[in-house]
């Protein structure tokens, strides 16, 4: 009779659980590296902005630079901003991840461990069918002997 497990559909729910929880840790690692590109891109187009402002600008649009780099500052700190709630949030999603691994190694722990009982079981079941055989071969045998012992009496 092979192995079952009997919380075998638990352990299957919690794999799926934990595989999806990876995908949420990757969707959310995702976010971060966007968020870290947007940042990126608003940081180069404040260097593209001085650069022009120093290169070609006409002293009488540097108040539009300057509102226009003020407007970039601001983006770049909401910017940062969104990035560490994105972090935060990739955070969370690992923890929890963490969390369902540590579920399914427990689960997948007592099925070894339920694995080992059974093929312990076994093996004392075969043990004690196997003795059964040997005593019932050794009676077997006993018998006859003593009914060829007691066919050599009548013959004497």
């Amino acid at each position: 009779m092979p192995f079952r497990y009997r919380l075998q559909k638990v352990l299957d729910f919690r794999i799926r659980k934990k595989e999806e929880q990876q995908q949420a840790v990757q969707r959310a690692k995702d976010e971060v590296l966007r968020r870290q590109a947007l940042v990126d891109k608003n940081k180069e187009e404040i260097k593209s902005v001085i650069h022009s402002m120093r290169t070609n600008a006409d002293y009488r649009m540097m108040d539009i630079y300057d509102r226009y780099l003020k407007n970039l500052y601001e983006k770049e700190v909401q910017l940062l901003e969104d990035k560490k709630e994105a972090e935060a949030v990739l955070k969370q999603e690992e923890e929890k991840l963490i969390e369902c691994e540590k579920e399914v190694k427990v689960l997948e722990k007592h099925k070894d461990m339920c694995k080992e009982a059974w093929k312990e079981e076994e093996k004392a079941l075969e043990n004690k069918q196997m003795s059964e055989i040997a005593v019932q071969k050794y009676f077997e045998r006993q018998r006859k002997e003593r009914e060829e012992r007691e066919l050599n009496h009548e013959e004497d």
